[in-house]
């Protein structure tokens, strides 16, 4: 199968922009930007490819086609024309998701019951079958239903992008990966990682681990699998032919500074596992530390956390300490940049500042601000 794919890159609210640069930075520029996704055309080497490079993104699907569907009728018949026997082999796993919105097809559950149907047709025809067991590779399917038109997709990742495969354990509020990437790429640290890298409230050190395999240009998902590995429609030296191109690129010739403390040493236990799984316990510190003891070392350095929020009766007290702590630590170091993503609406008040920029993120549900409060760039030798 050497024709071009269209691809999606799908994107959390806020970071498609971020997604959009990341697939321009691995030679992807015919890119159009949309809600929740980026779409791109590709081929099956760039299933491989994208899967193991995408940092912020959360899937990549195949756009399998797109239709007005305002009847079951138009349902089941845009889905039939479209062509599942490309993908799907006979033993195939194939659950079908759905979502609607603004849609006359408004039951999701009978919208994904006449998806499965017509992909049963349309795989009968193909081999000649009438029960399909269903215990091959997996094939995750959605039907998003938006102002009436059917977006039909293939799921090539399985797990969630984000599921990197070196967080064994977890925190009580951990961030997920993906998010800790695009504020690490937004801070723009990674143009220069040879700088001093610091996180102050680093929890399960997710922070930490995702700017060292920044640094180290580690591709995010070459600790893990892929449900589109499984699949007989992509050669498997194509997925060896990506992971070693992947290795290849990596650089751990480049000095890292990169740190993180906690004032619960549970969560520093668990951040150190998470840095010994991905390969990076050496080149990752963390150390159980009140923000009021935090000492940085070296100029022109990064200071990026995401703070406590503060959710319980009582808490609030010591957030606004912690932040005033955090404030003074960066009126302390001139030089450095900082950066929070935070839901506090006090938060600049209790830092001493306003902030230079401002973004509008989710972390999950909880709609944030990313705080960017920017130091001078270090000289150019």
């Amino acid at each position: 199968m050497s024709r071009q794919l269209e691809l999606i890159a799908t994107a959390p609210m806020g970071l498609e922009a971020v997604v959009a640069r990341e697939l321009k930075d691995l030679g992807y520029t015919d890119t159009k930007v949309e809600n929740g996704r980026v779409t791109f055309k590709g081929d099956l080497i760039d299933i491989c490819r994208c899967n193991l490079w995408l940092r912020t993104s959360d899937r990549v699907l195949i756009k399998m086609g797109e239709f007005t569907a305002r009847t079951f009728d138009e349902l089941f018949e845009g889905t039939k024309a479209l062509p599942w026997q490309d993908w799907i082999p006979v033993h195939g796993e194939f659950p079908v998701e759905g979502r609607s919105h603004k849609s006359q097809l408004s039951s999701v559950p009978a919208s994904q019951g006449i998806v499965k149907k017509a992909i049963v047709e349309k795989l009968k025809q193909s081999y000649h079958t009438e029960w399909f067991q269903e215990n091959g590779p997996r094939y995750v399917i959605e039907v998003n239903l938006l102002n009436d038109i059917a977006l039909l997709t293939l799921d090539t990742t399985g797990p969630a992008l984000h599921k990197r495969g070196y967080r064994k354990l977890i925190t009580e509020a951990p961030l997920k990966e993906t998010m800790a990437a695009a504020l690490i790429l937004l801070s723009r640290w990674n143009q220069n990682p040879s700088r001093p890298f610091y996180d102050p409230c680093c929890g399960s050190g997710t922070l930490p681990i995702e700017a060292a395999m920044i640094g180290w240009n580690i591709a995010p998902g070459l600790r893990r699998s892929f449900n589109s590995e499984n699949w007989p429609a992509i050669p498997q030296e194509l997925w060896q032919d990506a992971r070693d191109e992947a290795i290849d690129l990596v650089r751990d010739d480049i000095p890292l500074n990169i740190s993180g403390s906690d004032i619960d040493p549970k969560a520093i236990e668990v951040a150190q596992a998470a840095a010994k799984s991905a390969g990076l316990a050496k080149e990752v510190t963390f150390q159980a530390l009140p923000a009021a003891r935090i000492q940085l070392q070296g100029d022109y350095g990064c200071m990026i956390t995401n703070p406590p929020y503060g959710e319980r009766i009582g808490e609030e007290k010591e957030i606004r300490r912690l932040i005033s702590q955090l404030g003074r630590i960066s009126a302390e170091y001139p030089t450095w940049s900082f950066f929070a993503i935070t839901p506090t609406k006090q938060f600049e008040h209790e830092f001493g500042r306003k902030a230079d920029k401002r973004r509008k993120l989710f972390n999950g549900r909880i709609e944030c601000q990313y705080l960017q409060y920017l130091g001078p760039l270090p000289p150019r030798h």
